[in-house]
């Protein structure tokens, strides 16, 4: 308790903010020194569209290994981008207001611990994402598989489709068009000479 009134900055981590899409985008528009960053692969970001004005800065890479997860099959993600933080440091001020979105809320939450880990002070979780979370989607896992078996069961189509919630479903503004501006900044760097 001593340690708390010597010194109150010492206290426990800091709890990430989490904001729907459609705060985001007010954020944008209304606060200064606000950035949406997007935290999906590069591949997401270029062939499903992202917000309009987002930044690239990839949390994870494809692996090219093809696999199974969960219930799933698909290309496997990386562990994690080792410099994920380094790189994001290099553009934005750690007072800046950063907004980070993925695709449905699962690798930004990720992003935003580990920038708040790294002395950023205003990160901010699209906790909805860009695409949204599959539907169904609860926060009791077992009322999720019950309802997905069910909409299995009997054949409701687009029980598993995406886009029921999320930047998309709100109708926010996104593209395809890709701006030098916004990619990852050592995509944009020169081949090292072998």
């Amino acid at each position: 308790m001593l340690c708390l009134l010597v010194f109150p900055s010492i206290t426990a981590a800091q709890e990430p903010n989490k904001v729907l899409s459609i705060e985001a985008y007010d954020m944008l528009n209304t606060v200064p020194d606000t950035y949406l960053i997007d935290v999906r692969t590069r591949a997401e970001y270029q062939f499903v569209g992202h917000p309009i004005s987002a930044y690239l800065f990839p949390y994870q890479f494809f692996t090219g290994e093809f696999g199974k997860t969960g219930e799933s099959h698909g290309y496997l993600l990386s562990a994690k981008n080792k410099a994920f933080v380094e790189e994001i440091g290099k553009v934005f001020k750690k007072t800046d207001n950063l907004l980070i979105i993925c695709r449905d809320g699962a690798r930004s939450a990720l992003a935003v611990k580990e920038l708040l880990d790294g002395g950023f002070k205003n990160v901010f979780d699209v906790e909805d994402g860009f695409e949204g979370p599959e539907f169904p989607a609860f926060k009791d896992s077992n009322k999720d598989k019950y309802y997905r078996q069910l909409a299995k069961r009997n054949k409701i189509w687009g029980f598993n489709h995406r886009r029921h919630y999320g930047w998309q479903w709100w109708g926010l503004p996104w593209t395809y068009d890709i701006d030098p501006k916004f990619i990852y900044p050592p995509d944009l760097r020169p081949p090292e000479k072998k």
